[in-house]
């Protein structure tokens, strides 16, 4: 999977982003994070599953770091290598397209940000527990990486096709694995896909609250026009300026 345009990552050689990018770390973290999970469950730690997203403990255990410390675990060897890889890779362009922070709100945000609209709900029903973020975050760059690229073109391990097309295979896994491993399993993801999906497209928070002030400023000045009424022309006194009142 290399796609046709540049990642443009500083210090990396022929379009490959550096080691020193924001991309990167998170890499470092999803490989460090899932090595720490790995050695606590080997040594039979018991606290290695509070790293982990259970719904039902985010608000009523305040167990409030969980949607921060599953985006970065896996517990399978290909999880963790190609998840770290394509973080790397694609969080690289997309660093270099949206600048280190926008890349971390979008990556760890709408991951953490799945995570506790899942922790609301785990307030009022049972969920599952257990629930590992770090494809999760690799699939939100994977879709957002298509979106931002629309129309133009990339390609798909040689095949070339379109960015909204590549967004849509990293969809489609995440419908494979609903179909496989059923729908509750794959919640996190979800509600990820949707999340980017709208931040991609425009609902981001800082378009809502200049909507929010737009739609406010209207409604000011559509009350004042209530009370200005035009002044009629009075055709016994000579033409002077007319006023609005």
């Amino acid at each position: 999977m290399r796609p046709m345009r540049s990642f443009g990552g500083r210090g990396g050689g022929g379009g490959v982003p550096g080691l020193e990018t924001t991309a990167s770390k998170l890499a470092v973290g999803l490989v460090a994070g899932s090595v720490l999970f790995l050695v606590l469950r080997y040594q039979g730690a018991g606290n290695s599953v509070l790293l982990l997203l259970s719904p039902n403990t985010v608000f009523n255990n305040f167990f409030l770091w969980q949607p921060f410390t599953y985006a970065f675990i896996e517990s399978e060897p290909f999880s963790i290598l190609f998840g770290a890889l394509l973080l790397w890779s694609i969080g690289g362009w997309l660093e270099s397209y949206w600048g280190a922070k926008r890349l971390v709100m979008v990556a760890v945000g709408c991951t953490a940000l799945a995570g506790y609209v899942l922790g609301v709900v785990g307030l009022f029903m049972p969920l599952p527990a257990g629930y590992q973020g770090g494809w999760v975050m690799g699939s939100v760059l994977w879709v957002a990486y298509g979106l931002v690229i629309g129309k133009g073109q990339t390609n798909f391990w040689g095949i070339p096709l379109s960015g909204n097309a590549f967004a849509g295979i990293g969809a489609g896994f995440v419908v494979l694995r609903v179909l496989t491993a059923g729908f509750l399993s794959q919640l996190p993801h979800v509600v990820a896909l949707v999340l980017v999906f709208a931040y991609v497209k425009g609902a981001s928070p800082k378009r809502f609250m200049l909507q929010l002030q737009h739609w406010r400023l209207q409604r000011q000045l559509k009350d004042r026009s209530k009370h200005l009424h035009v002044v009629g022309k009075n055709k016994d006194k000579p033409d002077r300026d007319q006023y609005l009142n």
